[in-house]
């Protein structure tokens, strides 16, 4: 079947030499959807997974029509925002618009907590053609008067699902009670729960809707197994798995910050090259990490699910499940990392008794039976045994919503 080239989207020579140059040729399904669409001045709602393409999907259509019709923005005053959920993210997408509108006269910006403001309100001081932010960032400088969004022509929300997972739902709907009823809106989320159902009918004009599954699934690219373990086990199984020379880089996912420092301890300990990598960080420190874990500085990186949808590494040959994540959903975000830009990956996942029935809810979203490759699972055939493993799995829930809102607070 012929690919869309995106010479072919109706994109402006500027841009075409920037994507020629990356060697960036052919569109992927949600950039060939998107771009039309939003080049025509039309709201969108699109579904699509982790790792597809969108940020060049909104990103492109959008820095051309800024372009076209260039006005410098004044003083503290915003013309296309960009909300992202993570640090992480915002950072990515910013460095990728930025690449892709290197031959425009458009000024850029990223905002976001965890680093002190005054770079970030010098900027806003200039005015913005395109700024990312994250929420709570945002609205801390907005109530500082430091920016206004009265200007707004397109308002962006990436990753809304993770968005609202994460406790954003007010500050979003603070934000968009600023922004000008006349604008474009998109709105991108890899899953479409009621709440994000919800919100896209009160921020969307008449949206065109895309759900976009790429022709070949990302998962399907992935090699997964697991092993059944006591989590006291759990410590030695994963110096294993990272001290075979086949594990190259890998990432190491934990759902507590308690967890990833004592795991990265363990790690460095045994004298492999890691770090670590959650909410309690700073940004700076944060940044190094990744730098240097992008860099092949250190080869596995310890983290929380707060990092599962803003690093985009190349050659991840691996992701590990120390734990399992808190919804089925956030597992496909995890094992996302790895398998990039057509490679294959492996991903395993360590899986204690209390851990189990949240793997069932994985292989039911993600309808695949994943391999046993250590340990015994616990039968569930008499309603005794499932009576344990739920009063387990309570017990592990607690736990995680107690870290949750921690680590929300954090981001």
């Amino acid at each position: 079947m012929t690919k869309t080239t995106f010479s072919e989207l109706g994109l402006h020579k500027d841009l075409l030499h920037i994507l020629h140059a990356k060697k960036y040729i052919c569109a992927t399904p949600i950039q060939e959807e998107a771009i039309p669409i939003i080049l025509d001045g039309k709201d969108l709602m699109g579904t699509a997974q982790t790792g597809t393409g969108k940020t060049a999907a909104f990103g492109l259509p959008i820095l051309q029509q800024l372009a076209s019709y260039h006005k410098r923005p004044k003083s503290r005053y915003v013309r296309a925002l960009i909300l992202a959920p993570t640090r992480e993210l915002a950072i990515q997408i910013h460095k990728s618009l930025r690449s892709y509108g290197s031959n425009l006269a458009l000024r850029q910006a990223v905002i976001f907590g965890g680093v002190p403001q005054k770079k970030q309100v010098t900027a806003l001081r200039q005015g913005i053609d395109v700024l990312v932010a994250t929420p709570g960032r945002l609205l801390d400088l907005m109530n500082q008067k430091h920016l206004k969004l009265d200007h707004i022509e397109f308002l962006v929300l990436d990753e809304a699902d993770r968005m609202l997972d994460m406790g954003f739902i007010r500050d979003i709907r603070k934000i968009v009670a600023k922004v000008p009823k006349t604008r474009q809106t998109m709105c991108f989320s890899a899953t479409m729960p009621a709440v994000v159902a919800n919100l896209a009918t009160e921020i969307l004009n008449e949206p065109k809707r895309l759900n976009v599954t790429p022709k070949i699934i990302p998962i399907t690219q992935i090699e997964q197994s697991v092993i059944f373990t006591r989590s006291a086990d759990k410590s030695a199984l994963l110096l294993k798995i990272l001290q075979n020379p086949k594990t190259t880089r890998a990432i190491v996912f934990v759902r507590t910050k308690h967890r990833a420092d004592n795991v990265a301890k363990t790690l460095i300990g045994a004298g492999i090259s890691s770090n670590v990598i959650h909410g309690n960080k700073s940004q700076n420190t944060r940044q190094r990490v990744l730098n240097a874990f992008r860099d092949g500085r250190i080869n596995v990186l310890v983290a929380t699910d707060i990092a599962a949808r803003g690093i985009d590494v190349d050659a991840i040959s691996h992701v590990i499940n120390y734990e399992l994540p808190n919804t089925a959903e956030d597992y496909v975000h995890r094992i996302g990392r790895t398998a990039r830009a057509g490679a294959s990956g492996i991903a395993i996942s360590l899986c204690d008794p209390s851990e189990q029935l949240s793997l069932n809810k994985i292989e039911k979203l993600i309808k695949v039976r994943i391999n046993i490759v250590g340990g015994t699972p616990v039968k569930c055939q008499s309603g005794k045994t499932k009576h344990k493993l739920q009063k387990l799995g309570k017990r592990s829930r607690h736990r995680k919503g107690r870290d949750r809102g921690r680590t929300h607070r954090a981001a």
